[in-house]
């Protein structure tokens, strides 16, 4: 079974209208002011999973500011994931400094997500005023055994739409707050897995986290994957496509290119995430 962990869908609403929402949500302008950022529904991402040989997609929206949104939002990746139920996971999303965000991930819970993310701080590092609004987030997932996926990046290098402040400190700060949460740091945390080989303190402390492999294609070369397994063995390791954003096929070549045993790639594509996502996989 192959599981997508990172895909973004919209109502039609919000991508027939993108340009509504740019005067009071900074970051999805940051993100999808150009024609050129894709915007797609429910059934734009079963299509490329039909074309590309994927059984399930993680789906979510995005950490609108406005809760009138965001629960918009919600309640449409619920209904994606009704209509297609054999097909689509869900994942509630919305901004954690908003004084709903415990009210909306109770939502979520009850209204039959899976989990909750991508969470970013598009406008700041992971600082401490984004901690203390995730602290009744992370409080509600733990007691329901739900991932959470938080965005992080890469603090060096070249500037791109989405690019955070944040510093590898800042994110191990954050994992160190939620020791027993299960979190999906999304496009390889940023790197920080490299520090899983220290020989203190670090594996212990990255024991629930998970990796995400989201815009890897844009972001590092294919190696990632060889030293990725080699810090924190692949058993951490996610799909995830950041659909429409770049194509599955890519990620899949790059697996290849990059020599992984198909056992890696089998674990990487599949196997990982149904265990974080407690999916039962058939015994082939």
């Amino acid at each position: 079974m192959i599981i997508d962990c990172h895909a973004h869908i919209f109502p039609e609403k919000f991508r027939k209208n993108r340009d509504k929402y740019f005067p009071k949500e900074p970051a999805f302008k940051l993100w999808y002011c150009s024609s050129n950022a894709k915007i797609v529904g429910a059934r734009q991402v079963i299509a490329s999973m039909d074309e590309h040989g994927i059984e399930k997609t993680v789906v979510f929206g995005f950490p609108w500011n406005f809760s009138e949104t965001f629960k918009r939002h919600n309640d449409y990746i619920m209904e994606a994931v009704a209509k297609y139920p054999e097909r689509l996971v869900g994942f509630g999303c919305f901004n954690t400094l908003s004084k709903e965000a415990a009210i909306e991930t109770e939502r979520c819970v009850q209204g039959g997500m899976s989990g909750i993310g991508e969470l970013a701080f598009y406008q700041s590092g992971i600082d401490e005023k984004c901690l203390k609004g995730l602290e009744p987030v992370m409080e509600i997932c733990l007691k329901n055994d739900f991932p959470v996926m938080i965005h992080t990046n890469e603090p060096i290098g070249h500037r791109y739409p989405g690019k955070t402040e944040n510093t590898l400190f800042q994110i191990y700060m954050m994992i160190k707050k939620f020791p027993e949460n299960k979190i999906v740091l999304a496009h390889w945390g940023g790197g920080i897995f490299f520090y899983n080989l220290l020989k203190k303190e670090v594996k212990e402390t990255l024991k629930n986290v998970y990796f995400d492999t989201a815009a890897s294609p844009f972001l590092y070369d294919c190696d990632i994957y060889r030293y990725c397994i080699q810090a924190v063995f692949g058993g951490k390791i996610l799909l995830g496509t950041d659909f429409p954003l770049i194509k599955p096929q890519r990620y899949f070549d790059e697996m290849k290119k990059a020599g992984l045993t198909k056992n890696e790639i089998k674990k990487i594509c599949g196997i990982n995430a149904a265990k974080v996502l407690k999916i039962m996989q058939e015994e082939k």
